[in-house]
């Protein structure tokens, strides 16, 4: 069981100057979107587990290898996420089917030796919907400069019976953060520094 790939997009944006000041070093967002054909589409499947099984690590691996191809290395890669984006006859349970499995996301995880889970979007749409990355950092998922995303779109993506899947990443967080961490937030509210509610 393989999944049926149609076509395979890549996004790179380099930012030079962000509010109206040159970056320091250039400041790069790319991510891998796989469009593939919904083997749910059209019908209520109880049993997800087959497809994500054999479907989760070709994914997983073809996609991460292409990210690492595109950073030149793992340790290029600050922040990382995931997205999918599923066809107008599919649930918003297939599109998160293929992408909240261990068998992709590990893949990409360890590759570029990330301590955090992966920020992830999952959404219905048709043909060019907006594809939504979140990112944030891929060892300290409380430091807000790297809470960011990237938006794109595929003029012929998704159609009715395909999922768009999409590994997210970019170099480094926002190029002149000054909104601070959550951490100092945290400190000046009185609450634990591990205090999850708090982002």
């Amino acid at each position: 069981m393989h999944p049926e790939i149609r076509k395979i997009v890549t996004y790179d944006e380099e930012v030079l100057i962000e509010g109206f000041r040159a970056t320091e070093r250039p400041w790069r967002l790319f991510a891998v979107a796989a469009v593939l054909r919904n083997p749910w589409a059209g019908r209520f499947v109880e049993d997800l587990k087959p497809e994500i099984q054999a479907y989760g690590p070709i994914l997983g691996e073809m996609m991460t290898a292409r990210m690492i191809a595109l950073a030149g290395s793992g340790d290029a890669i600050e922040a990382y996420g995931k997205a999918a984006v599923v066809g107008l006859d599919g649930e918003i349970e297939h599109a998160s089917a293929l992408i909240h499995t261990l068998r992709f996301g590990n893949h990409y995880r360890e590759a570029v030796g990330a301590k955090s889970y992966l920020a992830f979007s999952n959404t219905r749409g048709g043909a060019n919907a907006p594809i939504m990355v979140p990112l944030m950092d891929k060892n300290d998922a409380g430091r807000r400069s790297h809470y960011l995303t990237i938006q794109f779109a595929i003029p012929d993506a998704p159609r009715d019976d395909e999922i768009v899947v999409v590994l997210g990443a970019a170099t480094g967080g926002r190029p002149h953060h000054r909104i601070g961490d959550r951490y100092q937030d945290l400190k000046d509210l009185g609450h634990d520094l591990d205090n999850p509610a708090a982002v």
